[in-house]
């Protein structure tokens, strides 16, 4: 984890700012999972954290790199806890 968010200081602007939307899509996908399982809790702030996110991701990567290394280490912490009680995550066979 620590060498990723190194990294997103070397990164251009189009590519933190790539870095943060795929992050907060991450972000919408667990709080889906996580509502779907009956904690509306932890779906919210989810959601919240993502949609910051990605309202602010062109001024993050663009104006604030070192704010955005924060916010991915937060977002990364978010998804990481989930997943450390989730670990075995529904799989949908479901053909579209």
């Amino acid at each position: 984890m620590e060498e990723k968010t190194n990294i997103i200081k070397d990164l251009s602007v189009e590519e933190r700012e790539e870095i943060l939307v795929d992050i907060a899509r991450t972000l919408e996908d667990t709080a889906r999972e996580a509502f779907v399982e009956g904690n509306t809790q932890f779906a919210a702030l989810s959601n919240n954290m993502a949609e910051a996110i990605r309202v602010n991701a062109d001024e993050l990567a663009r104006d604030d790199p070192e704010n955005a290394e924060l916010v991915f280490q937060q977002a990364a912490a978010m998804i990481s806890q989930f997943e450390a009680v989730h670990p075995y995550r529904m799989v949908s066979m479901a053909v579209h």
